[in-house]
């Protein structure tokens, strides 16, 4: 018997010591977060939260080449797909008001 599990996209944002992660719902929902270490132990904590919640679909990962470098190998060693997210530009110039 199959069993009907939601679907679940995850978001992460990155940090040295530590990643927080944000599991969404299809229709854009945050169904929950929490904090993991940045480490292979809490890599696949994340991972098994994640899948706790629903079959896992996608993840976002800030900085896969730096801070999140370590958990996109580990989610893709695991067939999740990974896309990278870019951190916003802190230093966006606004026009001026007239």
């Amino acid at each position: 018997m199959a069993r009907n599990r939601p679907e679940v996209y995850g978001g992460v944002d990155t940090h040295g010591r530590t990643h927080h992660a944000a599991a969404i719902s299809r229709a854009g929902e945050v169904i929950a977060d929490r904090e993991f270490a940045a480490t292979p132990t809490g890599y696949r904590q994340l991972i098994g939260w994640l899948r706790q919640l629903g079959d896992v679909i996608k993840v976002g990962v800030e900085g896969t080449g730096s801070y999140g470098a370590g958990l996109a190998r580990a989610l893709t060693g695991e067939q999740i797909a990974v896309v990278e997210v870019d951190r916003p530009d802190q230093h966006v110039a606004v026009a001026p008001s007239r």
